[in-house]
């Protein structure tokens, strides 16, 4: 199996990296933190080919990409993981910045993970682009209004690309996480309902990739969370989350 996934070097990217690496698959990893994404590629089994670029520089993540093909083929599977998380509010202007590195890393980012492989996998007929949105993308959460509109985004992007390659043999999948242990949701200073370990869900992502998914919510409680919250009536809704605990500002 040949697998390129992006944000490998650390929290729910790096649990995917040595999930698949165990499974004896050649590997392509991307970070924009180049000691920790070359000091995990030591650390596999088999090494990896790793490359250390920023998911929003289009060009570095085509080289990256035409790099791995000419070595090792078309990818069975492109994960775009790379993600970023801070809390934001309107009111400030310093948090402007903040809401454009955030669209542009979880959406931007995702769409420059897979387009230099979209047509390389749709001639070859085969392999799965799988991209890790969130259920924070369900409903727009306080104090994480960014986050919450970029999740939501790649939930739609997602969808579209799914239709799109509907009948090329290249499948599409969107995988949302719930509460993942990693060191993003460590900074989060309220409850975390149903949270598991990133090697945990590495593990269901790899199940429902592998079961033909083209929709999981990891893990499953928060699907039914995250249903529900979608069909709450906006007054209760903004009562029950309008005294919710807040994701800290990037400083």
């Amino acid at each position: 199996m040949v697998v390129f996934l992006t944000g490998a070097s650390s929290g729910i990217g790096e649990a995917l990296a040595r999930h698949y690496a165990a499974r004896g698959a050649t590997l392509g990893l991307v970070a924009r933190r180049a000691d920790l994404l070359e000091s995990l590629g030591r650390s596999l089994p088999a090494g990896a080919e790793t490359y250390t670029a920023d998911v929003r520089d289009l060009g570095a993540l085509k080289a990256a990409a035409a790099d791995f093909m000419a070595k090792h083929g078309v990818p069975d599977l492109v994960i775009a993981n790379a993600g970023v998380s801070h809390g934001t509010l309107t009111e400030h202007a310093d948090d402007a910045e903040v809401f454009r590195q955030i669209l542009d890393i979880n959406v931007v980012g995702m769409v420059n993970t897979f387009h230099p492989f979209v047509a390389a996998m749709r001639k070859a007929g085969r392999g799965t682009l799988a991209g890790v949105a969130s259920v924070a993308g369900y409903r727009g959460l306080p104090g994480a209004g960014a986050y919450s509109a970029s999740k939501a985004a790649a939930i739609k992007y997602l969808e579209s690309l799914r239709v799109e390659m509907r009948g090329t043999g290249v499948r599409v999948a969107t995988v949302c996480p719930g509460y993942i242990a990693t060191p993003m949701t460590a900074k989060n200073p309220y409850p975390m309902p149903f949270i598991i370990t990133a090697d945990e869900f590495a593990r269901r992502f790899a199940r429902a990739l592998d079961s033909g998914k083209d929709y999981a919510v990891i893990p499953w409680q928060m699907d039914l969370v995250a249903k529900l919250l979608t069909v709450l009536p906006n007054a209760l809704f903004d009562a029950a989350f309008s005294r919710a605990g807040r994701k800290p500002r990037k400083q």
